[in-house]
């Protein structure tokens, strides 16, 4: 009788358990908590208690271990550990809080930032061996996304209540969701102004090789341009503008606030719509067209019916590729009075506030990894439906 064969995992998908394995060997000794009498007042930094610091030394190099002997144990592993991280930065500081004021702030201190990062990195090899392993796909896509429910139900379960950067979402709770959707309106309002403009560009561009190149120069010469000094040169402009014509006032057209961040914005934008549109309308196989064409299809017919729906998906990569930026940009725009998760991370840094800056930072980097998420699976659909297509 022949015994199964053990699945072996490449050398360099082994490695990836050791990198996530590192930063949590480091995190057991580092500082877990750093607990503050107020919000700008120093502190002390608490540890990990000694069991836990076994717990956390032993969980750590199960990662690199089980990559090399039982690699299918990995995923329930790398979200269990994902998921204790977040359990003990709740127990942690709950304790602390327990023992101080009201004012008191108990902080993530480095530990816990490099055992999230640790068990982020062991969640990416988790889910490329849960592939590799073949199993089915609706395990696949649970141990893909179990940590965001174990992280949720931390949050909303109140577990995480102590943190500092909780406590300050507590009483800003009404600003935190102002500044939100402010950021959501500025996202998404470029993002529609860089497609609206963005899109029939690419597709004039793409049948004009000349052009092109002098089109994708202009957008890449504003990519150049850092994003503070854009939103600064275009306040004269648009306040001349708002001074000479006082419809465009009434409509809200100002040197500062809305106007120039989505003016900004929506320029940065266009680099990524209009390559990849150009270079997706482009890559459509000459043939499949010239047999759209033996069909009796007229040009418009043979670019809705074939071009763009064959280009879609690639074309899609540049919006996924604008959305991610795009929310960043949105961060700096608070600079000129446009609102938006940037008036968290402003504040912070003038009053020497990290919790502050983390209220801002933390929800706009969950908004970049959701738009990538969604836009990437539209994406993978769109290019999947295209092979499908006889």
């Amino acid at each position: 009788m022949t015994l199964p064969r053990r699945p072996v995992l490449p050398p360099d998908l082994q490695s990836v358990f050791w990198v996530a394995a590192l930063p949590m060997l480091a995190a057991c000794f580092l500082p877990w908590v750093l607990l503050r009498p107020n919000r700008l007042a120093a502190g002390e930094f608490l540890r990990l208690a000694p069991a836990q610091v076994v717990l956390g030394i032993v969980l750590a190099l199960a990662l690199p271990a089980l990559a090399r002997w039982r690699p299918a144990w990995l995923p329930p592993l790398a979200n269990a550990v994902f998921g204790l991280g977040l359990y003990w930065l709740g127990r942690s500081t709950a304790d602390a809080a327990a023992s101080a004021g009201d004012l008191a702030r108990a902080s993530a201190s480095s530990g816990v930032w490099l055992w999230l990062v640790g068990a982020a990195v062991g969640l990416y090899g988790a889910g490329r061996v849960s592939a590799l392993l073949g199993q089915p796909a609706a395990l696949r896509l649970l141990w893909r996304w179990l940590w965001l429910p174990v992280a949720a139900f931390f949050l909303l379960g109140g577990q995480l209540s102590a943190w500092s950067v909780i406590h300050e979402l507590s009483v800003q709770h009404s600003r935190f969701w102002q500044e939100l959707g402010q950021h959501l309106k500025l996202v998404l309002g470029a993002l529609a102004l860089a497609v609206l403009i963005g899109a029939p560009l690419a597709v004039w561009a793409s049948q004009r090789p000349r052009l092109a190149g002098v089109v994708l120069g202009l957008a890449n010469g504003v990519q150049t341009i850092p994003s503070l000094a854009l939103l600064g040169l275009l306040i004269a402009p648009l306040a001349a503008l708002s001074s000479h014509f006082p419809a465009l006032k009434s409509l809200g057209i100002s040197g500062i606030g809305t106007a120039p961040a989505l003016t900004a914005m929506t320029l940065y934008a266009l680099l990524p719509i209009v390559q990849n549109g150009v270079v997706a309308l482009r890559g459509v196989n000459a043939g499949v067209l010239d047999a759209a064409r033996g069909m009796g299809m007229t040009d418009t017919q043979r670019f809705w019916r074939v071009q763009l729906p064959l280009a879609l998906p690639v074309w899609l990569s540049g919006l996924r590729q604008a959305a991610v930026l795009l929310v960043g940009v949105a961060s700096v725009a608070q600079l000129i009075g446009a609102g938006g998760l940037g008036y968290f991370i402003f504040s912070g840094l003038q009053s020497g506030a990290g919790d502050l800056i983390l209220l801002g930072a933390i929800p706009a980097a969950l908004l970049a990894v959701g738009l990538d998420q969604v836009l990437r699976g539209l994406e993978n659909w769109l290019g999947r439906t295209g092979e499908s297509r006889p």
